[in-house]
């Protein structure tokens, strides 16, 4: 098919667009018909972007120029409404890969705050999956559900209850367990009832004095194994022509993902195996 030939998504009314000005900064907007978007930059009708590519630049009535994209998932968590502190993109990522959170499987959530995450598990069980979340607060759930239509397709199941964690649930069977809660240490004992055999804990907290306890209550339950704990830092690089050098402000600490496989209990003399001591093993015998 020749290039001039291909259907090239444009922006439509009711579409998410993100726009970026020459300094980096950045604003997500929702294009309607008659809308516009006002800065002071000068001001934007949303026609302008109605019809156009991604990658485009539109001007506003000042004269100035921004690049218009549809927000990727990293870029809608950062700039979404927000009724609690989200998980950051750096995190969500490694909890989906330590937590392997593999299309077709069913996740139980809790703690749903402004749905950050339970994008992030939705994207990766994908339209053959399941993601159920919990939680206390139905005003915060009805929010992050406003946030999380625009950017998941219809077909993905999410269902949303709203519960207490530590009283446990009515799902069985489940694959993985993810839990946003600030005392995770009191699902411990119902999450075997919970998850298959093989299935993966996961929690995030945000101080490793809380890490510590779940880790004590991990341990002493005797039925998980893989216990680690792991904190994430992301340090962009400026590169240009003449220098090379990491940028002042960087994304440190946020908090600890703590992940632990169900299994049966270690026979005695065995010692606690963690996924560290093995994952990084360089192969050989």
């Amino acid at each position: 098919m020749d290039v001039s030939e291909r259907l090239i998504p444009r922006f439509q009314e009711g579409d998410l667009s993100l726009l970026i000005d020459r300094k980096g900064r950045r604003y997500l907007i929702h294009l309607t018909k008659d809308g516009s978007f006002h800065t002071h930059l000068g001001f934007l009708e949303h026609s302008k972007v109605l019809g156009k590519c991604q990658g485009e630049w539109v001007q506003t009535s000042n004269g100035h120029r921004l690049l218009a994209l549809k927000p990727t998932l990293s870029d809608y968590v950062l700039e979404m409404q927000r009724v609690t502190q989200v998980v950051y993109p750096k995190d969500l990522g490694a909890i989906i890969m330590l937590g392997d959170i593999f299309p077709g499987s069913h996740v139980v959530e809790a703690g749903f705050g402004s749905g950050a995450l339970t994008m992030a598990l939705l994207r990766a069980v994908g339209p053959n999956g399941r993601v159920t979340s919990y939680d206390l607060r139905s005003d915060q759930a009805q929010q992050a559900l406003k946030n999380i239509t625009p950017l998941i397709p219809e077909g993905y199941s999410l269902v949303v209850k709203e519960g207490d964690i530590y009283q446990g649930v009515d799902e069985a069977d489940v694959d993985r367990l993810v839990l946003d809660v600030p005392e995770p240490w009191r699902v411990v004992d119902s999450a075997p009832n919970l998850l298959v055999p093989g299935g993966i804990f996961i929690s995030f907290l945000p101080t490793v004095l809380q890490v510590h306890r779940l880790t004590e209550k991990l341990e002493s339950h005797g039925g998980f194994q893989l216990i680690e704990s792991v904190e994430l830092m992301l340090r962009p690089w400026h590169v240009s022509e003449r220098s090379m050098r990491p940028v002042h402000r960087m994304v440190a600490h946020t908090g600890f993902i703590t992940t632990a496989r169900l299994c049966s209990p270690r026979p005695k003399g065995t010692t606690r195996i963690t996924r560290l001591e093995s994952s990084f093993r360089t192969g050989g015998k």
